[in-house]
């Protein structure tokens, strides 16, 4: 689905840099470097998380930029194998770095999450609309062309670049006169006014910024973790297998795969990683088109 997304993307020659070596730090180092991290969330009074495709490889969806990325890939004149090509969103599920997330949340230890990502495993967590920015949309989401209410499907949307549907909203609180499109935004579409305000305000608040399984090459994501030291003399922390051009100007680098930082994290704080439960996935038990709110 990520192979057949990026295929449905415009022509846009300016992709950024892919195919960067990736880093392994040793074990002592990244423990020592955890640990450093655990002492930091522990003191945060407003953590803000970014997330990148990273945060989902280890659940079959490719990125994009990695040595194997799906761009990385298109630049050596490589197509996609046709397992990767018609993978179903469907069938992946949230990783130990979502779950590790969720688990966080409801422990207070982060505020808010800022994501880039079009996949939902995140709504797969069941987390709540009020934690989390999706700026770049979500295959499972619909949006109403005229409230902006967004919807809940139970499969993976045929559409993409905010194309609208012949459908009308389904909000039932009061009648709309809007029509429900795809959340997923193509190269030249604006962010959404909502999800970006959102980010915006917790990025401003935020004295500790955690980046997860991003390059941070697209703007404006990639400066917003640096409103923490910018406004409040915060720490900015990125979790990256390959160099980013942010990366001297972090306060700590950690060169390792995501899953594996968040179960040592957890570790260090005391906080035990919940498991996907399938039985909460609003994906799988809420009725098509439930209301997904704030």
């Amino acid at each position: 689905m990520s192979a057949n997304y990026a295929n449905g993307l415009s022509d846009y020659d300016n992709k950024g840099v892919c195919g960067l070596q990736e880093i392994f730090e040793s074990p002592e180092e990244v423990e020592s470097k955890v640990q450093l991290l655990a002492k930091w969330l522990a003191q945060s009074k407003s953590c803000v998380v970014y997330c990148g495709a990273g945060i989902s490889t280890s659940a079959g969806i490719p990125d994009f930029r990695g040595p194997n990325g799906i761009w990385t890939q298109e630049k050596k004149g490589v197509k996609p194998d046709a397992e990767t090509n018609d993978r179903s969103l469907a069938k992946c599920f949230p990783t130990q770095t979502h779950m590790a997330l969720i688990s966080l949340i409801k422990a207070k230890s982060i505020r808010f999450i800022i994501s880039q990502n079009i996949d939902g495993l995140f709504l797969r967590t069941n987390i709540r609309r009020r934690q989390i920015a999706e700026l770049h949309g979500n295959f499972f989401l619909d949006e109403c062309t005229h409230c902006n209410s967004r919807f809940i499907r139970s499969t993976p949307s045929h559409t993409m670049a905010l194309k609208v549907s012949d459908r009308q909203c389904l909000r039932s609180s009061r009648p709309c006169r809007g029509y429900l499109r795809d959340t997923i935004l193509d190269w030249e579409d604006e962010l959404p006014k909502n999800e970006l305000k959102w980010a915006d305000k917790y990025s401003r608040e935020s004295d500790l910024s955690i980046c997860l399984g991003t390059t941070l090459q697209i703007e404006p994501v990639g400066s917003m973790p640096f409103l923490s030291k910018k406004l409040n003399s915060g720490r900015v922390v990125i979790i990256n297998l390959q160099p980013t051009k942010f990366d001297t100007k972090a306060d700590l680098v950690i060169h390792d795969y995501v899953d594996n930082v968040m179960i040592l994290l957890c570790k260090q704080l005391n906080i035990q990683i919940d498991s996907y439960d399938p039985t909460v996935d609003p994906i799988i038990n809420k009725p098509e088109g439930t209301e997904w709110r704030r």
